[in-house]
């Protein structure tokens, strides 16, 4: 947690009788559970041990000191390996997840290189019940959850928003990946896509106490190579200076025909760790090349169409060779914190990103029951600078029973975006059973500048947790006053919009632990997103909107029983809607959408030897204020109302060192259209695997196999945003891959 006084205890969920060769890392790992996972930067500890007999021992109550430092001391990992015991949760610090009373997890380094992660979709798509990934092949990554949309524009690096990679990242320079489910006005302030769903942190690798010298060697079928370097070390008497580089390189054809891709990445942290100060340094540069890839899916689709076409295999291309994305981005990132005295810590952060992309892509509509797509070519050159920065205090003190754990924030985003873009409607029209997208378009005269954007996010916020009966009960009370400035403007300078609006997003949350392992907990939480823009065709063409306000209202339960938790969440958020109403050509906010549903999900260790990880959820969808009534009550386009995810790995103890694994994941039925006309099927995907962890000559050697949608299962995606569409276009198809991993 980010109190820099806690006092805590170990609970009977962390009192396993431990084998003395545990014993080292038991204790840390207890330290760690009792500050939430914060980095000890001023550690005062008394701890007594006492033997039980025979090779085990039993620890009792101890009393920490310390906070969450930026140098990148993180909470331990849980049972198996897979998740952390805790997370960043915005302005609230660092807290375990059975005393946050909201939804998170965490995703540990070891489960993105075992699932040989190469994006952020695939880390929390594959077993995370709240999550669809409704695209799998397109470079911009976007998530659905709890039924809502969040865009790789709003992912935090290291809590800074605006600063993780452009488009799509590479998960090989994160040490965890944090998810929050649900809007997070308060904790994280508003992000610049304005997504309500949840929010995505990175947090960057950080060298750890032992020297490191790492070497994975990678294969994606049918041609994709690559190569991952990581390497860390620290320096000095105590170790107070440290340094983690990884690079990335992949180039090949990948499963899908016609497309191949070039990834190159380079990542380095640095960190500084003082008796009573931290400071940390992140730069990396991420190149990404793709040729072959359907950027839009399909787009849209027309009102005459009455059937869908039945999905191909997904080895099939639905773009041609000459389509490409070229995605650049260059960033840095400097944190630091000091602590003032026992009990008040100031931080500062700021960061820059500089990049874009480069893209030549297409934009399909469904035409007609007999496959026929129109296709418009966009040419699109996108380049920008974005700069994020906060500053804040955390502290804690007493009023008589009560303890308070407090912070004060501010925060300042600025973008600046520029955009060189072309259409050619109409350029080509297909069939989807036979596609010839003939020659690659020319765009004559294209290069102008033909937009500029603008925009300022300013905020300031306030939280305090008030922790009573000896912090059973935790009462969370805050607000977020948020200011947003934007404007459009021609490649002329000249503005055609303005945007300046102010609004305060309060949020309370209680949590309650009934036991040491046992806790329910119930929030209230805001979202906030820009208004829109009345298009140039409104009668009111230029206006911008209020701020959409999204209100969450959930309850939950969470339950540790030490190698094996389990959580329950029912929630609701109501998000407002802003469209032109085709009587009075009036562009406003109409329509409201609101989703209500159930999750449950599970993570740990069931046995020594078997880990566990997934759960299922319900989501109902349904727009509930619209101004063409015939569409109100129905789920929203895209949006699934059952999910259930599984991944599982068992030990085989007749092999020592190997273990198998496997995953199923069911998407329920979906609607493409907004009046339900059409429908696309559930459908069940399957992944085998396994792994083989030895030595060779004293080195450690990992090797890995995956075979993912292992029945080639065919199958569309869906929607990415709702609307009438297949924007997601066609699912994987059966891919191979292969990694082999070394320590030297």
């Amino acid at each position: 947690m980010s109190e820099r006084c806690q006092r805590s205890s170990l609970s009977p969920r962390h009192q396993h009788l431990l084998p003395r060769q545990a014993l080292r890392a038991a204790i840390q790992a207890a330290l760690l559970v009792g500050l939430g996972g914060g980095g000890l930067s001023a550690l005062a500890a008394e701890t007594q041990v006492q033997a039980t007999g025979g090779d085990s021992l039993q620890l009792p109550d101890t009393m920490v000191q310390g906070s969450m430092d930026s140098a990148g001391n993180l909470p331990p990992a849980y049972a198996g390996g897979q998740v952390a015991t805790g997370s960043r949760v915005g302005l609230m610090g660092t807290k375990d997840f059975t005393e946050t009373p909201f939804s998170t997890i965490s995703y540990t380094e070891e489960f993105m290189l075992n699932q040989q992660a190469q994006d952020i979709a695939t880390v929390i798509g594959k077993t995370d019940p709240s999550v669809n990934i409704a695209s799998k092949r397109n470079i911009f990554e976007t998530f659905i959850i709890r039924g809502f949309p969040t865009t790789s524009n709003d992912i935090t690096y290291n809590g800074l928003v605006g600063m993780a990679p452009n488009m799509r990242s590479s998960t090989e320079m994160a040490e965890r990946i944090e998810v929050l489910k649900g809007p997070s006005a308060l904790l994280n302030g508003m992000p610049p896509d304005g997504s309500v769903a949840g929010s995505i942190n990175m947090v960057p690798k950080r060298a750890g106490s032992d020297p490191l010298t790492r070497l994975t060697t990678t294969f994606e079928s049918d041609g994709l190579f690559g190569g991952h370097v990581d390497i860390g070390r620290r320096f000095g008497d105590n170790q107070e200076f440290g340094i983690r580089y990884n690079g990335v390189y992949r180039d090949g054809d990948t499963a899908v025909d016609n497309q191949d891709q070039r990834m190159e990445l380079s990542s380095l942290g640095l960190d500084w760790r003082g008796e009573r100060a931290r400071l940390s340094l992140d730069m990396y540069r991420q190149r990404e090349l793709l040729h072959g890839v359907n950027y839009f899916g399909i787009s849209s689709i027309a009102p005459t169409v009455n059937r869908l076409p039945s999905p191909k295999k997904g080895d099939h291309g639905l773009a041609p060779d000459w389509a490409y994305t070229r995605n650049d981005t260059d960033t840095f990132l400097l944190r630091g914190e000091v602590d003032l005295n026992d009990k008040l810590t100031a931080y500062a952060a700021w960061g820059q990103r500089d990049g874009g992309y480069n893209a030549l892509i297409l934009r399909d509509t469904l035409l007609n029951d007999a496959g026929d797509i129109n296709v418009t070519a966009v040419r699109s050159i996108r380049d920008g600078t974005q700069k994020s920065g906060e500053v804040g205090l955390k502290g804690q003190f007493d009023t008589g029973p009560v303890n308070h754990a407090w912070s004060l924030a501010a925060t300042h985003y600025e973008s600046e975006w520029s955009f060189r873009d072309a259409m050619l409607p109409n350029f080509v029209t297909v069939n989807y059973n036979r596609p010839d997208f003939g020659s690659k378009p020319n765009f004559p005269g294209h290069g102008p500048i033909t937009q500029y954007t603008e925009a300022q996010l300013q905020s300031v916020a306030l939280l305090d947790t008030l922790s009573f009966w000896d912090d059973r009960i935790q009462w969370t009370v805050g607000a977020r006053r948020q200011n947003v400035e934007s404007a459009n403007l021609t490649g002329a300078r000249v503005k055609t919009s303005k945007y300046d609006e102010h609004r305060l997003s309060p949020a309370t949350a209680l949590l309650f632990k009934v036991t040491d392992e046992l806790s329910l907990y119930g929030n209230y939480i805001e979202g906030l997103s820009q208004g829109g823009t009345a298009p140039l065709t409104a009668n009111n063409a230029g206006e911008v909107v209020s701020p959409y306000v999204t209100k969450q209202y959930e309850v939950g339960a969470k339950w540790d029983l030490g190698q094996f938790a389990t959580s329950v969440a029912l929630f609701q958020i109501e998000k407002p809607s802003a469209y032109v109403d085709p009587v009075s050509n009036v562009y406003g906010t109409y329509g409201e959408q609101r989703n209500r549903g159930i999750e449950w999900s599970f993570f740990g260790e069931t046995s020594p030897e078997l880990r566990l990880m997934g759960g299922v959820s319900y989501t109902k969808a349904q727009m509930t204020k619209a101004l063409n009534r015939n569409i109100e009550g129905n789920q929203i386009s895209g949006i699934p109302r059952l999910i259930a995810k599984l991944g599982a790995e068992y030990d085989l103890q007749a092999v020592p060192g190997l273990t198998l694994t496997a995953a199923a994941s069911y998407t329920g039925e979906r609607y493409v259209t907004e009046d339900q006309r059409l429908q696309l099927p559930s459908h069940t995907l399957y992944d085998l695997g396994a792994r083989y962890s030895t030595e060779v000559a004293a080195r450690p050697v990992t090797l890995r196999a995956t075979l993912q949608n292992a029945t080639n299962k065919a199958y569309w995606l869906g929607s990415t945003q709702g609307g009438d569409g297949l924007s997601g276009g066609l699912g994987a198809p059966r891919t191979l891959q292969l990694s082999a991993t070394i320590d030297f």
